[in-house]
């Protein structure tokens, strides 16, 4: 069945508030639609600890540049519904760009340490405008858990710094990232792709595969970077960074062998751009 369909702050906090004198936990999932596996599988997750659960359906347009692809970012509500009526959804949190941006909106959330640097040096505009939408959905629902996956992984760890950092009542679960077969992280932006550069695109992932067994093993940290480096332009990549940080920080390393690690890398492919990340 499909799930209802609200589209104010204050009905979201109406249905919420009786959950709650109702002693029920609220699970959150929020998305820009355009919905895949990898989203199923966090509202999934949200089901198995939570007793109702949001999805939340909003293309935001403060983490866009106005270089970037706002407008033909894939939307399609009814066929994102269509995808929840088979899951346990209680509610669809679908609102206008005016209801979370009234006129007059003037704030932003500007969390620091782990947004510095990676995405920010490509997109500066773009964890200001995550951070103060998942702000504003966290505020009105106050949901017990939120759910986001690790696919995004920078954006993960500055969602977890801004709920400690306000001290809102929201534990923010990282979840795994979903692959296509052959390794591709699930992504509605994969859909842009043609035909020779979904071929290619696998390479990201396994250049980043290849990167943490080389540190697992010791090697020079610069030649094996260097060397994923020229994998990704050779499969068509035009690479924003590929780097090895701090698992919890994103600081740079400074002891391999008691940090916990994590690959990062994105770049582009065709007109379409690609992150990624593995654990090492």
């Amino acid at each position: 069945m499909k799930p209802a369909t609200i589209r104010t702050v204050a009905a979201l906090r109406n249905e919420v508030g009786k959950w709650g004198a109702a002693g029920l936990r609220t699970g959150m999932v929020p998305t820009m639609g355009a919905l895949h596996a990898g989203h199923l599988s966090l509202i999934e997750a949200a089901g198995q600890t939570c007793d109702r659960v949001i999805v939340t359906l909003f293309v935001n347009p403060t983490q866009f540049a106005p270089t970037e692809d706002f407008s033909a970012y894939p939307r399609d509500e009814e066929a994102d519904r269509q995808e929840l009526s088979a899951l346990d959804v209680d509610l669809l949190f679908a609102p206008s760009t005016a209801e979370m941006y009234p006129a007059g909106y003037d704030t932003k959330v500007v969390v620091g340490g782990p947004s510095a640097g990676l995405e920010s040096e490509f997109r500066p505009h773009f964890f200001a405008g995550v951070a103060t939408v998942v702000t504003k959905l966290l505020v009105a629902a106050l949901p017990e858990r939120a759910f986001f996956g690790e696919k995004d992984f920078q954006q993960l760890l500055v969602v977890k710094k801004l709920v400690r950092d306000l001290n809102l009542p929201t534990e923010i679960v990282g979840c795994p990232t979903m692959r296509e077969p052959d390794g591709l992280a699930m992504s509605s932006r994969n859909a842009y792709f043609g035909e020779r550069e979904r071929a290619a695109a696998p390479q990201l992932y396994g250049t980043l595969l290849e990167i943490a067994e080389r540190v697992r093993a010791d090697d020079n940290l610069a030649e094996a970077l260097a060397s994923g480096h020229d994998r990704l332009s050779a499969a068509g990549f035009a690479v924003d960074y590929l780097e090895l940080r701090n698992a919890e920080t994103l600081e740079p390393v400074t002891d391999r062998a008691s940090e916990p690690l994590r690959v990062l890398g994105a770049g582009k492919l065709g007109k379409t751009r690609l992150i990624d990340n593995v654990a090492v």
